[in-house]
């Protein structure tokens, strides 16, 4: 037995979008969004959900953060699906709508210039509404908001893709309904060299001047925070959701995990979303956590040991999901969520070290049940909540119908990718004080 996993980050939407792209930088992703997410019904947001959540709890995770994007805005019938899912397969989760008012190509410097004047016209359809009206929806939901395992938080999507109006708005929101904060902090380079030219101060340290830095604020990635960063963080009790597997596939480069422990940040781990990680597999998410700080050096006393990455996974993101008195372990007064691992099955003959095991050894495949809030989800390797086959027909009806809505979404895309494709690799080139891509950019 083992206290059931939690996903300190993911994103419902990207389950639909599984594995769409493969050579993709966060910004090309982010150029992609129309592509993969636009022309989605109601149906579409519950079954993306659906099918996140039943990976999840299959794969031992019983509770998530997911930010949650709709465009232009939020809706409460769109976060109400969302929970609807997550409510029917029986897992928990902490729901933030992600919100902007700046579109990624006004937020890079220099990039809108970079677009043909007919490719300017053409991304002018990415708008968001304006912030007024993204606020009003969000209060909306946290006004009456039905759901009990599925609670709400914000999510302003990358600071620099909110005014500082609308991130003081959620800054506001989040105090008047005692909810969390959730953003995508120094995920990219490119991220981090944009803030320094958008604020002259690096994106944390802008976030923490407007006041939204604190306890219930939780950092998605974190790669490229600097040790002065990392203090901030630490010192107003915050949280980083580190996200391995994305951070690699991506191209965003390696976090430094020690460094944030040392400076007292609360780490979780988590998946991202399926659209920019694949899967949503939290012992493997452990495992890349645990290798990802193994091959940055030498000094091996600063690698993670396995205990640091598990207790990540379950205290680390119980408390990033603001959670931390309910669920993340097996205790007295605690949430009866509990995976049930078969001790027959070959990942675990023999059983040298349970938590060694667990976060190097275990892939998702021996889980025989688990258990959230005392009821049985999965019993005996079933799903018990959902009917698969059905969710699969379902999956590949909304694929056939999106693909012929999104066909001018991935044209205008491959238009635009040989521009975000050289310009942000290029401003990704200037010189920054701390260095987090792998061994060989050291020498350019």
């Amino acid at each position: 037995m083992h206290p059931g996993l939690i996903n300190a980050h993911t994103h419902s939407p990207g389950n639909l979008g599984k594995g769409m792209g493969d050579l993709w930088s966060l910004e090309l992703l982010l150029t992609a969004s129309q592509w993969i997410g636009s022309g989605r019904t109601l149906e579409d947001k519950y079954l993306s959900a659906m099918i996140g959540a039943a990976e999840m709890v299959m794969k031992g995770c019983t509770a998530a953060y997911d930010l949650a994007a709709e465009f232009p805005l939020p809706s409460v019938d769109g976060l109400s699906a969302i929970a609807k899912a997550y409510e029917e397969v029986g897992m928990r989760a902490m729901l933030a709508p992600m919100v902007a008012d700046v579109t990624f190509f006004d937020a890079i410097p220099g990039l809108m210039e970079r677009l043909s004047p007919s490719l300017q016209k053409e991304v002018e359809s990415f708008r968001y509404a304006p912030w007024k009206a993204t606020t009003r929806q969000m209060k909306k939901a946290l006004q009456k908001w039905p759901f009990e395992r599925v609670m709400l938080a914000l999510g302003p999507t990358i600071p620099h893709h909110c005014s500082d109006d609308f991130l003081i708005a959620c800054r506001d929101l989040a105090r008047e309904y005692d909810v969390g904060i959730h953003s995508h902090v120094a995920e990219s380079k490119v991220q981090v060299i944009a803030g320094y030219r958008r604020y002259g101060i690096s994106l944390a340290a802008h976030m923490d001047k407007l006041g939204l830095v604190n306890e219930k604020f939780t950092v998605a990635h974190g790669v490229w925070l600097d040790g002065e960063d990392m203090k901030r963080l630490g010192d107003r009790g915050a949280s980083v959701a580190h996200n391995p597997g994305s951070n690699m596939r991506l191209g965003n480069g390696l976090a430094d995990v020690r460094g944030m422990l040392l400076a007292d940040v609360n780490v979780g781990i988590g998946t991202d979303g399926a659209n920019c990680s694949d899967n949503q597999n939290m012992y493997e998410a452990m495992r890349l956590a645990s290798f990802a700080s193994k091959v940055q050096g030498p000094d091996w006393q600063r690698w993670l040991t396995t205990h640091e990455v598990l207790r990540a996974a379950t205290e680390g993101s119980a408390r990033a999901l603001g959670l931390d008195k309910q669920i993340g372990r097996i205790a007295p007064g605690y949430k009866a969520d509990i995976v049930f691992l078969d001790l027959h099955h070959i990942n675990w003959i023999p059983t040298n070290d349970p938590v060694n095991a667990l976060v190097h050894t275990e892939d998702g495949t021996a889980v025989h049940s688990v258990m959230i809030g005392g009821r049985m989800v999965v019993q005996d390797r079933k799903l018990l909540t959902v009917d698969l086959a059905k969710l699969a027909a379902k999956a590949e009806e909304s694929r056939v119908r999106r693909e012929k809505i999104t066909a001018p979404a991935k044209k205008l895309y491959d238009r635009l990718e040989k521009v975000v494709g050289t310009f942000c690799p290029g401003l990704a080139k200037a010189p920054l004080h701390i260095h987090r891509f792998g061994a060989s950019h050291h020498a350019h």
